[in-house]
């Protein structure tokens, strides 16, 4: 056997699972686990961030866009409590990640040392797995099956580590049980009821098809359904782009995020295929439309809506099995008048991006974005009015890939996703998107970026504004009080940091800017580039509630939502209406 230290045994079992990067601040109660990372640096790279935070943030984020376990790690007492934020993100998303903790050393626990908490606890909501080891010898052994854990569960384990013990030699030579992270269990299919929801599909007047995370690695399958049997297709705001963004047949999200079209479709509906997902707003679809829910996981069957018909299946396996059955339907006006609504929303937002006559328009910074990235390129998206424009706007059709804080939605989570992302793409354009206020929140991590020569595309919206907020604070009725935000110049800031500064306030700056970025990239930049473009504050269409349809809505409704987010019959007539046309 081999003596080494226990932190060095830990860093080995890390690389074994084929983690190649970490993220944390050292301190005085992890400093022998860190001494181990720094004997295994050849083969696992530590990222020392500057707030805890965006470690466990840029963690979950890795573990989004790559599949792989993410892993941070903090110290006793104030770096333990600053992972919390990253670790519910990444529990709320169900995405493997380890947290490794700090202790105090054995000598001094129980006597109220300094920074000496009780961690466990704290752990016990957020963590599947939570343990803190006894002796050094079980530290590879715990660290190995926390990952295990993450893996087979989808969720956070977290190891706590009195540092003494960390820096206790022991004898180990590595474990001979296989990696089995990729290994999954796939529920039988059922050929009858894939039969049955083909035959449904063809007696239904209008069905769509909805999709999710589960059906995200299936493209090809759900395009391949979509076509042929004719259904407008939507997918949850976290599985934009497992149908691509610029197909006919694809709507679009329904909800705050989401479109026009795929509100209307998913109204009109008569039947809704559920695919791969638990997504909770299909709760408020209309009563009496049929529900087909096919997902894997037994739980999660009729969890958020009561189903007409429930199938446990692997999402890829039964669309490709759907496709077989040849079964098809053929296109109806209502297929057609969807395509139609979705190329009108597609025209007006294209409208909206092209007029800066009274500021720069959010969607004109997206559509230079869509315009300047590449086929594969990864987005690290905020939370805010931000993700809307970005979900609505930007290009997931081809190979390109984005991380996002679905469920948990904090701000602040861009800029460490889109440092999780260049290090797990290298080779890759890598942009994060992020409003003012959750920039603010992590922008010091730009240093980071600089330190490792990350060079990514970090895109800051100003608005001077808490613009989510802002909104609901609309609907409620209440005063806009603690919205308003002081702006910065954030391309300033990060010139100051080491990183690249660029501004834009209306479409000609912004042109300039985009022009020096693909230049820079074409010159093999290596430094970060913030692009602060200073836009005008106008509240984006909510589209989780449409009333334009006159059929369903009284002409004071109809009037007032036009005229809130200026929204013309001519450029975006009802679906109503474009089925009647279509009579």
């Amino acid at each position: 056997m081999t003596k080494m230290t226990a932190g060095r045994a830990l860093a080995q079992v890390l690389t074994a699972w084929n983690v190649d990067h970490l993220y944390g601040i050292t301190a005085d109660s992890i400093n022998n686990t860190v001494d181990g990372l720094y004997a295994e640096r050849e083969n696992l790279k530590y990222i020392q961030v500057r707030h805890e935070e965006v470690g466990a943030l840029a963690a979950a984020a890795d573990a989004k866009l790559t599949g792989k376990i993410g892993v941070s790690f903090g110290s006793a007492g104030p770096g333990a409590v600053h992972l919390l934020n990253g670790l519910y993100d990444a529990k709320m998303d169900r995405v493997p990640v380890l947290a490794l903790v700090g202790q105090s050393a054995t000598g001094v626990m129980n006597t109220n040392f300094f920074q000496e908490m009780n961690q466990d606890p704290m752990f016990v909501d957020v963590a599947t797995f939570h343990k803190q080891v006894t002796n050094a010898e079980q530290i590879p052994y715990v660290v190995d099956e926390a990952i295990r854990s993450a893996y087979a569960t989808h969720s956070v384990s977290v190891v706590i580590l009195p540092d003494d013990l960390s820096g206790q030699e022991i004898d180990f030579d590595g474990f001979k049980t296989a990696n089995l992270t990729h290994v999954t269990t796939k529920p039988v299919l059922d050929a009858a009821a894939v039969n049955t929801v083909a035959e449904q599909l063809a007696a239904a007047n209008q069905p769509i098809m909805w999709v999710g995370q589960g059906a995200r690695a299936s493209r090809e399958a759900v395009v391949k359904v979509a076509e042929q049997f004719n259904l407008p297709v939507l997918s949850t705001a976290p599985a934009t782009g497992t149908m691509p963004t610029d197909h006919p047949l694809f709507m679009g999200s329904r909800g705050r995020l989401g479109t026009k079209p795929a509100f209307e479709v998913s109204q009109a509906a008569d039947l809704v295929l559920f695919v791969g997902t638990n997504f909770p707003f299909a709760r408020y679809l209309p009563a009496g439309v049929k529900f087909i829910q096919v997902n894997n996981n037994l739980a999660d069957l009729g969890k958020q809506h009561d189903a007409d018909m429930t199938v446990l299946a692997d999402a890829g396996d039964f669309l490709t099995a759907l496709a077989v059955t040849g079964v098809t339907r053929p296109v109806t006006n209502f297929v057609t008048a969807a395509k139609q609504d979705k190329a009108n929303w597609d025209t007006w937002l294209a409208k909206l991006a092209a007029d800066d006559h009274d500021g720069l328009a959010a969607e004109g910074v997206m559509a230079a974005i869509k315009a300047a990235s590449d086929e594969d390129a990864v987005f690290g998206l905020d939370v805010g009015n931000n993700t809307e424009w970005a979900i609505r706007q930007l290009p997931f059709n081809r190979d390109q890939r984005f991380a996002m804080s679905a469920w948990y939605g904090t701000m602040g989570f861009g800029l460490p996703a889109g440092l999780a992302g260049k290090l797990s793409n290298p080779d890759k354009q890598v942009w994060s998107i992020s409003g003012d206020g959750g920039f603010a929140m992590v922008m010091p991590d730009i240093l980071t970026e600089v330190k490792y020569q990350l060079p990514v595309v970090n895109v800051v919206l100003e608005n001077k504004a808490l613009g989510f907020i802002a909104h609901e604070k609309i609907q409620a009725g209440q005063a806009p009080y603690g919205i308003d935000l002081v702006g910065a110049d954030w391309a300033g800031m990060a010139e100051n940091m080491g990183a690249i500064g660029l501004k834009a306030t209306n479409l000609a700056e912004l042109k300039v800017a985009m022009a020096k970025i693909k230049q820079l990239q074409a010159d093999g930049n290596q430094l970060p580039i913030v692009l602060d473009a200073k836009i005008k504050n106008v509240d984006p269409i909510d589209t989780s509630f449409v009333p334009v349809d006159p059929d369903s809505f009284d002409a004071d409704t109809i009037k007032a939502y036009r005229e809130q987010y200026n929204v013309s019959g001519s450029d975006q007539p009802a679906l109503s209406n474009l089925l009647k046309d279509l009579a």
